[in-house]
């Protein structure tokens, strides 16, 4: 603690000062130099701290959730991951949630809407949809879909599909925080199908040509495509790493994009997916802003703020904002891939990104801590 440098608080108590103290707080009032270096840290002290949920320890729970309690009973059938340090709220890290969902073939939840951003991202399993709006996506492994804030949605999962599992991710506790959050359930339980299936990746699979109408008359702020399929996303990774070095930090990334503003997929939520080529130990960095990792391909470990956490594929680990972490492939002839989503475009929009590398040793790699 600074508590001795010149301008910050280090007021000592007197029976006086104790007694002020005592009749400010009988008024719901307070003295800030009381408190000024807690709410005022030299650098970010996030609450939450890195954890690792291996699939192998998740799996159990979500398999036995089926038989325990019906969707229509639940609302959704989630095991939720709960940060040690965010339990208060139900964090997975920082102002950031995520679970597993799980249903099983006819399976199908009522349509709601939320203030809450999501995404899905499929783990496994065969005949998943989700209806947006109106508009029906097919979902297989490793695809992901996006609910934006406000919009009518619902998930099921065919009749001659498989029990389908699928990562959620969501900003509840980011829009909790700042107490603007709504639910609803839709009046008729169920959507009605006004657009063609896949329709908005379809109308935007062109990337580089778009529809011009569309584009002059969309005002909404998320992305206007809705599914984002992991083929093409890993082969685009695939053809950017030979002949591109990539992050020092995190080898080969891409950023999942709405395609009118190379922008974030939705204001509050962004997402990538990254590459490490076989036997690449990338360098350590840290940054403000929370991010929730699963492993899609591959086996590796990150080093975060100096302890290592080995994972392989479904693995879901996180970074807290300001935490120093670096990631390696294990395999010497495979690559490993990472699907990530993070709140970054807030941290963007509010001017309060802030990056650095981390320069403690020669490689620019985190000494282990032993302890």
């Amino acid at each position: 603690m600074r508590e001795d440098v010149p301008g910050r608080a280090n007021v000592a108590d007197t029976p006086e000062l104790a007694a002020y103290y005592d009749a400010l707080a009988a008024r719901e009032m307070g003295a800030l130099w009381t408190v000024a270096n807690e709410i005022e840290p030299w650098f970010p002290k996030p609450k939450s701290v890195p954890m690792i949920w291996r699939w192998a320890d998740v799996r159990p729970f979500v398999d036995r959730a089926p038989s325990l309690v019906r969707p229509e009973d639940a609302g959704r059938r989630v095991v939720m991951l709960v940060n040690p340090g965010r339990r208060d709220i139900s964090a997975a890290v920082g102002l950031l949630y995520t679970g597993v969902q799980v249903m099983d073939a006819g399976e199908c939840a009522s349509a709601h809407r939320h203030m809450a951003s999501a995404l899905r991202f499929i783990m496994e399993g065969t005949g998943a949809y989700t209806i947006v709006e109106g508009e029906r996506m097919t979902l297989g492994a490793r695809d992901f879909v996006l609910t934006p804030n406000g919009t009518w949605h619902e998930h099921g999962v065919a009749e001659d599909g498989s029990r389908s599992i699928w990562q959620d991710g969501l900003d509840i506790p980011m829009i909790n925080a700042l107490d603007a959050n709504f639910y609803a359930v839709h009046p008729d339980l169920q959507q009605v199908e006004t657009k063609p299936v896949d329709s908005s990746a379809a109308l935007w699979s062109g990337g580089i040509i778009q529809p011009t109408d569309l584009r002059r008359n969309w005002h909404k702020p998320w992305s206007p495509v809705l599914k984002y399929a992991f083929e093409p996303a890993y082969d685009a990774l695939v053809k950017a790493s030979k002949i591109h070095e990539g992050s020092p930090y995190d080898g080969v990334i891409m950023e999942y994009v709405n395609p009118l503003t190379g922008g974030p997929v939705m204001p509050t939520i962004g997402a990538s997916l990254q590459m490490l080529r076989p036997g690449q130990h990338t360098r350590a960095h840290r940054h403000t802003g929370s991010i929730v990792y699963q492993a899609t391909k591959g086996r590796g470990f990150s080093v975060i703020d100096g302890r290592r956490y080995d994972w392989s594929e479904k693995d879901i680990f996180v970074v807290p904002s300001w935490s120093v972490h670096e990631h390696a492939n294990l395999s010497e002839t495979e690559d490993a891939c990472l699907f990530s989503f993070n709140d970054l475009p807030v941290m963007r929009a509010l001017g309060i990104y802030h990056e650095e590398a981390f320069t403690g040793t020669p490689d620019g790699r985190q000494p282990l801590i032993t302890a």
